[in-house]
């Protein structure tokens, strides 16, 4: 082999190595995305099951039911509610018609699997998305803050 085989090789080689370690880091964050999503997104876009998502929005009133350290509850943006189940312990602020994030996977169903619950932390605070939400069906109240 010449010399200028052998470089040639050795960048071929080098740029094929590149190319693996960039397909094996994009696909690394793929996995690890988290999408948010509000309960209005959910049916209208194509969500796969089992995909890890985020959804906001107010608690649905006369939806909550414990048993035990599971709890059932509907998320709402005002014009569609998705069912979430939660086993764990809920922030002491989470109550019927205050905001949350809930972070989990759908199933099949459309019931959305959480494995943890976010509440807003004091009365004028609540996550740009579900305010962007909340604005975008119509149910933002004028007067409240986001950070």
């Amino acid at each position: 082999m010449t010399r200028k085989r052998r470089r040639l090789l050795a960048v071929l080689t080098g740029l094929v190595m590149l190319g693996v370690a960039t397909a094996l880091v994009l696909l690394a964050f793929n996995d690890n995305l988290v999408f948010f999503y509000s309960p209005s997104d959910l049916k209208t876009k194509h969500v796969a099951e089992g995909r890890r998502i985020r959804i906001g929005g107010l608690v649905a009133p006369a939806s909550v039911t414990r048993d035990g350290k599971s709890i059932a509850f509907r998320i709402t943006d005002g014009e569609s509610a998705v069912p979430v189940t939660y086993s764990g312990v809920v922030p002491d602020l989470f109550r019927e018609g205050q905001g949350v994030v809930v972070e989990g996977r759908l199933d099949g169903a459309g019931l959305v699997r959480a494995d943890s619950v976010l509440a807003k932390h004091d009365e004028n605070y609540m996550p740009r998305e579900v305010v962007d939400a909340l604005k975008k069906s119509g149910r933002w109240q004028e007067g409240s803050k986001t950070r």
